[in-house]
């Protein structure tokens, strides 16, 4: 008999949502998202992001603006003026409130962007609470050190009533407007013990979910049930331009599999992209490569273990970074980029090796006999996903050797019927993808 003190314990201490498990985020930037850049202008595109099976809408901010040291004609979102009040270029809070009513009619769900290491410059809170924020050794204002973030200026988290008004602040969303969360920015620069009980107080509400902009098993703990997936972003980049400049890509690419498996908790979420609003995987010469690998890459992202993130205008086919600090549009056009979001979602809904944290099931790599040919599978209650992801711009005859899960799958993209053998010969396409899916029937 083991003592207590060596029995293995969960590493998340959280419970996570139940409608987050299967779910699929998209981010909205609302002023660039149409040419009103409104929320009730967004709201006309709710149906079809509902017909896209997204799940979880992330609104950038949604606060005012700091007019002080502001970047561009219309300033950073992220430089927050009140954090009680909505942008009146965004409209109204009425107007807040029907968007997210129709947001949960519809089946989805809705967090927003939360700004707690910083303010504007102009935050009436550097009048009221002065106190409340970092000073340089002059005793001024001071942004976060090392940055050009020189239009905000940044909080002192030792201070307990700068804990209680910002606490007090995220509970006021979830209360007053049925908020189900929070994307929480630079996460890691403000304390967990903090991000810990806010937690534990928006629980006490109703269950909320966190995403925190970092990438750390420590924030998994007892407050974030999902952070970023960085390192899968840069590993993709690399492997997608590494045609001879970099030989070393495809393996790290491997190693960042390895990693997720070994290093963090099983029931981690981690919001896996090929882009986002301050990484556009199609900006610079460096990226022109890019382009070609963008399928394979978005296949990985909803295979992978992690929740896959689509960025305002990707199912449009946006090819370009979006301006932040001025006014830019998205042309909104049909694109191959909506039918695979659509149908890699359908699969991630309706298979359960897919699922987010313990529930999925873990990534096994599958041996093959390819060049930067990624191949692994997932099982979980009865289901099975394997993928076949070929990261090199060379059409390959491979074998996999399928021992234990050789059988009958449907190929998502035909829906047609497909047998994997034991040992398994199959040709793929330069940047091409093999997606396989087998569902276990319930009584």
């Amino acid at each position: 008999m083991y003592l207590s003190v060596y029995q293995a314990k969960p590493y998340v201490e959280l419970k996570h949502p139940e409608w987050a498990e299967s779910a699929v985020i998209y981010q909205v930037n609302i002023r660039h998202f149409t040419k009103e850049g409104t929320f009730e202008a967004f709201r006309a595109h709710l149906p079809r992001l509902k017909d896209l099976e997204v799940d979880i809408l992330w609104l950038m901010p949604i606060h005012p603006i700091g007019e002080l040291n502001r970047k561009g004609s219309l300033g950073s979102p992220y430089a927050v003026k009140d954090y009680y009040a909505v942008n009146a270029e965004f409209g109204t809070a009425e107007d807040l409130r029907k968007l997210i009513n129709d947001i949960h009619a519809l089946g989805m769900f809705v967090i927003l962007d939360w700004v707690a290491n910083h303010s504007a410059w102009d935050n009436p809170l550097t009048q009221s609470h002065p106190e409340w924020y970092s000073k340089n050794k002059q005793g001024n204002f001071q942004p976060t050190p090392w940055y050009d973030w020189d239009d905000i200026i940044e909080f002192d988290y030792s201070n307990p009533g700068l804990r209680q008004y910002m606490t007090e602040a995220m509970k006021y969303w979830v209360i007053n407007y049925g908020i189900d969360g929070f994307r929480c920015d630079v996460a890691g620069f403000v304390p967990t013990d903090f991000w810990n009980q806010v937690r534990f107080e928006l629980d006490m509400i109703k269950p909320v979910f966190m995403l925190a902009e970092w990438e750390s098993r420590d924030l998994h703990q007892k407050a974030f049930d999902m952070t970023y997936g960085w390192n899968l972003w840069d590993k993709l980049l690399a492997v997608a331009n590494g045609r001879g400049y970099n030989q070393h890509a495809f393996p790290a690419l491997v190693e960042y599999m390895a990693h997720d498996v070994k290093t963090f908790p099983r029931d981690a979420y981690r919001m896996l992209f090929t882009d986002n609003h301050d990484k556009n995987a199609w900006e610079g010469n460096q990226y022109l490569n890019f382009a070609d690998a963008l399928g394979v890459a978005t296949v990985m992202t909803v295979l992978a273990n992690g929740m896959p993130l689509v960025y305002s205008g990707q199912e449009a086919g946006l090819d370009r970074s979006l301006a932040f600090f001025d006014k830019d549009f998205i042309e909104w056009k049909p694109h191959p980029n909506a039918e695979l979001y659509r149908t890699l979602f359908s699969l991630k809904h309706k298979n359960r090796a897919l699922r987010n944290g313990q529930r999925g099931g873990e990534m096994i790599r599958i041996p093959n006999s390819g060049d930067k040919i990624l191949s692994f599978y997932r099982e979980s209650d009865g289901d099975r996903a394997v993928a076949i992801l070929n990261f090199s711009d060379k059409r390959q005859m491979l074998k996999l050797q399928c021992d234990g899960i050789e059988g009958i799958y449907i190929d998502w993209f035909s829906q047609r019927s497909y047998q994997l053998e034991i040992s398994h010969q199959v040709e793929i396409e330069p940047w091409g993808y093999i997606v396989l899916s087998q569902h276990k029937i319930d009584n």
